[in-house]
């Protein structure tokens, strides 16, 4: 699946994806209250209204970006009928030749991950039907629970040709409270169990990484991908290196504050080998004044010109 990913950005030239992380505040009032005029206030009025937002920025920012990125949270909220608006804004960017990353950050216990796995990037058999239930082709997961929550992912992996993107070193502000800690590092230790040093703990996760992804090889690049910030440029150069074969997602540009200048160290010298995120940097960008006059009707017109001057800027930046 990451040759497909690495095909699309290809093509297009443009190493991002658009984070579709819909908010009631996001919403234009105009397509609110066309669904709350027909279904009430209600869960089926709100996921309604998140797909045909979503289908909107779609219909216009596709031709210009290879990915996009639901974040399942924002449409959990709204139990079954959110979920409905999430599957169906997955097919959707199917059907306009998007790969599809469902931010979903699982990781369990060995049972549990692998009903996970099965249910977001795999299949199930019902009678002689082959039904994938939600079908993105890659979903990020939380290594916390060790091998046994990631591998089960790995094996689906490898049986579907899907990707994963584990989470090495987040964007978030609190991120450095369990993952900068300085740990003993005792991977090279021997019957005696010396001590090689201390190092930190998102170097650890990166080193499981390239274990994890040797079994799960697409080309050059393995299915098995991380997470890394863009808040954190000096750790992004120093996990690049530590990382050879794993494509990065980049999430932080933007609305957190990261810019094409501080994304330098994550690509590789071909420019490939990261997939920068924007959310609602993009999705509410008529909210931004800069694209204020494109008005609430223009939303994804907004949304658009937000894509073309977040690519001017990674294309004149970042390489």
């Amino acid at each position: 699946m990451i040759a497909k990913l690495i095909d699309n950005i290809k093509s297009k030239s443009a190493p991002i994806v658009v984070g579709l992380d819909p908010q009631l505040k996001f919403i234009p009032e105009e397509i609110l209250n066309k669904w709350y005029k027909e279904l009430g206030f209600s869960l089926e009025a709100v996921g309604e209204a998140f797909f045909e937002f979503n289908k909107g920025i779609l219909d216009d920012v596709a031709d210009l970006i290879p990915a996009v990125k639901p974040q399942i949270a924002m449409y959990e909220q709204y139990g079954i009928p959110g979920i409905i608006a999430y599957k169906k804004t997955v097919d959707y960017a199917h059907e306009k030749g998007l790969v599809v990353i469902g931010d979903i950050k699982r990781g369990d216990i060995g049972s549990t991950s692998e009903s996970y796995a099965i249910g977001h990037i795999g299949s199930v058999t019902l009678g002689d039907n082959v039904i994938k239930p939600f079908d993105e082709d890659i979903v990020t997961v939380n290594p916390y629970l060790g091998s046994d929550g990631v591998k089960p992912f790995i094996d689906v992996c490898n049986k579907e040709d899907k990707g994963i993107f584990v989470l090495v070193k987040t964007s978030n502000p609190s991120s450095g409270e369990f993952q900068d800690k300085s740990v003993l590092d005792t991977s090279g230790a021997e019957g005696d169990f010396s001590i090689e040093g201390s190092r930190p703990l998102y170097e650890i996760v990166a080193d499981m990484v390239n274990v994890w992804g040797s079994d799960c090889m697409d080309g050059d690049y393995s299915n098995v991908g991380a997470v890394v910030g863009a808040t954190y440029p000096e750790m992004g150069i120093v996990l690049r290196k530590l990382m050879p074969k794993a494509y990065i997602l980049v999430p932080g540009y933007g609305a957190q504050g990261g810019s094409g200048k501080d994304l330098k160290g994550y690509f590789n010298e071909d420019g490939l080998g990261a997939i920068v995120n924007s959310s609602r940097g993009i999705i509410a960008a008529y909210k931004n004044e800069k694209y204020a006059s494109f008005g609430s009707a223009g939303y994804a017109d907004a949304s658009r010109a937000a894509v073309e001057d977040m690519l001017k800027d990674i294309r004149e930046n970042a390489f």
